[in-house]
């Protein structure tokens, strides 16, 4: 069973809650990020996953 607050960040003076990690764009439920051995996002109801590109350094003045 998931644990609350790790799911949600509260922001009090404001009052609202925001999820902290993302939604699944298939089903709607809440994905997982892994590390190891790639980084990814993964639906773990119906088996979507997302890759994450690593970034290219960008040159400045160029």
């Amino acid at each position: 069973m998931a644990h609350v607050h790790k799911l949600y960040e509260y922001d009090y003076e404001k009052g609202t809650i925001r999820l902290k990690n993302k939604k699944c764009p298939r089903c709607g439920s809440i994905m997982a990020h892994h590390l190891k051995p790639v980084e990814r996002w993964h639906c773990g109801k119906c088996s979507y996953t997302e890759f994450v590109r690593p970034r290219k350094p960008t040159r400045k003045g160029r």
